[in-house]
């Protein structure tokens, strides 16, 4: 296993990684590539994503265990996509950015999403699920330390998250519908979309109310157990 022992070099690619390089590259893969190669996209997507990881950990031993449990989660987020209307992918996205570092909430997200639509069925859309989902994930990291201490702000990051994840897939609708980014058709999207992003916006409360004590309390035990 890769290990980035320059405390400098992470530090960068923690945040030019997730900020900068995969949101152009989803951008390219909208706007220049053809959209026959989007699996090509989406594994570059999570070739980035799995870097980022790397980034996260100094230690070959501890990235080794924060590794199984973030396949783990990652399988979770895949089962909970079968789920019918209210899915947990979002949530434990959350919880993974939230207890194991925004990192590997960038790599559940993302790799959830490219893994779950070799079912679902992959296309120019999987890139921005990796992305929506990813920064979810991110951002929890950065924020993790307040999440978990007032519940009332991580119940209104779930609400936004839903928020978050639709207004990134709506940009990929103008961009299929339109070729570029209309605004006005954009704001159109946004309408339209508002059931569903106001169902999104409730499963992710629902299922951080439920699932967010009993799973943070396992990964923060795993976490001090294994030095992760």
């Amino acid at each position: 296993m890769m290990v980035i022992k320059n405390k400098r070099i992470r530090d960068i690619m923690r945040y030019v990684i997730p900020c900068v390089l995969i949101p152009l590259l989803v951008a390219l893969g909208a706007t220049v590539f053809s959209a026959k190669r989007h699996l090509l996209i989406s594994m570059g997507v999570a070739i980035l994503a799995v870097l980022l990881f790397f980034a996260g950990f100094e230690r070959k031993k501890t990235g080794s265990r924060r590794l199984v449990i973030v396949s783990v989660l990652t399988a979770l987020c895949i089962a909970g996509r079968f789920i019918p209307l209210f899915k947990p992918v979002t949530a434990l996205t959350i919880i993974a950015g939230m207890y194991l570092g925004g990192e590997a909430g960038f790599l559940v997200g993302a790799l959830a999403a490219v893994l779950s639509n070799f079912y679902f069925g992959q296309g120019p859309w999987t890139a921005f699920q990796m992305l929506g989902w990813g920064m979810i994930g991110f951002i929890a990291g950065l924020m993790g330390g307040l999440l978990k201490r007032h519940k009332a702000l991580l119940m209104i990051y779930g609400v936004l998250s839903g928020v978050i994840y639709s207004f990134v897939m709506d940009i990929w609708t103008v961009m299929w519908y339109d070729g570029g980014l209309n605004w006005q058709l954009y704001m159109a999207s946004v309408v339209a979309a508002l059931p569903h992003t106001a169902l999104y916006s409730i499963s992710n409360f629902a299922f951080l109310w439920f699932l967010a004590k009993p799973f943070g309390e396992k990964l923060e035990r795993v976490r001090i157990k294994y030095g992760i």
